[in-house]
Formats: structure tokens, sequence, C-alpha cells
């Protein structure tokens, strides 16, 4: 069994991803580690390169900044790491996302328990959304709270936009989502916990590619505090020098905030899901049972 990590990258370190830490989380899983790096005005790159592991292959990219349709670019980014990967497994991180240590040995044991098994296209995996600190995580659910991010790399696949996969079926007819198996693992998402003058930064270079408005300013606190909770475990080793320098460190929810119409929608299913013990999050992919 060969496993391929793989991700894409561009203006990384102006943007306050904590990419090296995320691609060397997966190291001790992988045998490849495919990096797709775009034209960028900073040194991600060099930073990759620096990582002087033989697992690592770095590929140069061109992103053509005139398409708009929302997310895909992405998709072709993500796409092109993909295709260079060789291994039956392929498992896309994206850059703000992390491997605890913890679970790098029950992920390799659901990959290998199901190596044979081709109605298995996919793994799923649990998600810690860390938001405005270090020390909570966003529960609502408009945050996706499972996701695949391991797919059979010896099928069909391909992504509308950076999240998620569709497989053709129905003689290529149409689309549906991979059947997949969960690991119980769980991915480490920091995107939200950078600082915000880098989550501004981000917003104002990926806007055009996702069609968002156009940002002045960010606030953490801006926020329904009932879809925050406490975190309470531990965060992976190779991210803890990251969270001390590069993290937010000044959270304050706003007391003055009024919820939009999206955020009382989701207060409403979080009710719902309590009283009834549903998850009513999205999922982009079928449960084998």
């Amino acid at each position: 069994m060969k496993i391929s990590g793989f991700t894409f990258l561009r203006n990384a370190t102006l943007m306050g991803y904590p990419f090296v830490e995320s691609i060397k989380s997966l190291l001790p899983l992988v045998d490849e580690y495919v990096v797709n790096v775009g034209d960028s005005e900073d040194d991600t790159y060099e930073r990759v390169a620096e990582i002087e592991d033989s697992k690592i292959r770095i590929l140069h990219s061109k992103w053509n900044d005139k398409m708009q349709q929302k997310g895909f670019v992405y998709a072709q980014q993500k796409m092109i790491a993909q295709y260079n990967c060789t291994g039956d497994w392929a498992f896309y991180l994206e850059g703000d996302e992390i491997v605890h240590e913890q679970d790098i040995e029950k992920i390799r044991g659901t990959l290998l328990a199901n190596i044979d098994n081709q109605k298995v296209e996919a793994l799923a995996f649990h998600y810690h959304h860390f938001y405005g600190t270090p020390n909570q995580v966003a529960i609502s659910p408009a945050w996706y709270r499972n996701e695949v991010r391991i797919i059979r790399n010896t099928i069909r696949s391909y992504a509308p936009d950076g999240l998620y996969w569709l497989v053709p079926a129905n003689n290529h007819r149409k689309q549906r989502y991979p059947f997949a198996v969960h690991t119980g693992a769980t991915i480490y998402h920091y995107g939200w916990v950078r600082s915000s003058s880098k989550m501004l930064e981000k917003f104002k270079r990926v806007g055009q590619y996702w069609n968002d408005p156009f940002l002045e300013s960010i606030n953490y606190g801006n926020i329904d505090r009932l879809a925050l909770r406490q975190f309470t475990g531990t965060h992976p080793e190779v991210v803890q020098d990251w969270l001390a320098t590069e993290a937010e460190a000044d959270f304050q929810l706003n007391s003055e905030y009024n919820l939009s119409s999206r955020e009382k929608k989701h207060r409403l299913l979080m009710q719902i899901e309590e009283l009834f013990d549903w998850d009513l999050s999205k999922k982009h992919y079928k449960l084998l049972s």
C-alpha cells in the first residue's frame, strides 16, 4: 500500500497559513508528498524546499486570475497536485489543516483495513475548527463537522472547488459524493485562529476566487456566542510554536453584535439537533455501514 499526501499553496506566508507545520504533520504517514506551489509574492516556495524531506515533490503552477467562477481556481490547483500523486490513496490537507500525531497509526490502520474493499472510495475525519483563539472551537451546523480528506487514487474523481470531491456515476452523466468510511481521527483546522491582520490579508487576496465582498476589517468577535465551545483537548506538537507566535491573542466577543439571519437559522438548527440527537451539518460523502 502506498499513501500520497498532497496540497496546493500560494502566498501562504503572507496570509498566515501554518503550511510548514501542516506538511510536517502528515510526513510520518505518507510515502510521498506533492506540493503544488503557485506563483507567489513571498517565500512560500523556499519554506517548502527548506523542509528537506525526500518524500516532498514540489510542483510549480500558474494561476488563472481571470477565472471568477466560485472556487474553481482552487479546484484546478487541487487537482493538479492530485494528478501527480502515485499512491493507492491520496490524502489532501489544506495549508491550515494539521493531523495530530496521536492519530497517525489509527489512520494507517483504517487505510490498510480498506485497501482491498473497492466499495470504500474515501475516508472521512472529524473536525476541530478553532475560532478566534486556540482555546475554542466553532460547533454550529455552519461548520462541517466531518469531511473527506482521503480519496482512493485508482478511481475517477474531481474537485468542484478546494473542499471536496465528486465521483462520476451513471456512465459519467451524473456525479455523486464518494462512498466513505470514517477514520475516527480528527483534522485540526487553524484557518480561523490566525492573527486578524493575516486573516484580513487572506480575504483581500482570495476573495476574487470566491466572489466574496471586499472587507476593510476583521473582527473575530462578531459571531454568535452559542456557536462556540471551549476546547479541552491537546493541540498537535508540530503546531505548538506557531500557536505561541502566530495565532490570534486578543479575542473578545462583541456584546453589541446582532446575529445575521444565517446565524439565527443555525441557532435554531442547533436546538433541533439537541432535541433529536441529529447532526445537521453538511457532509460531502455517503457513509458506508
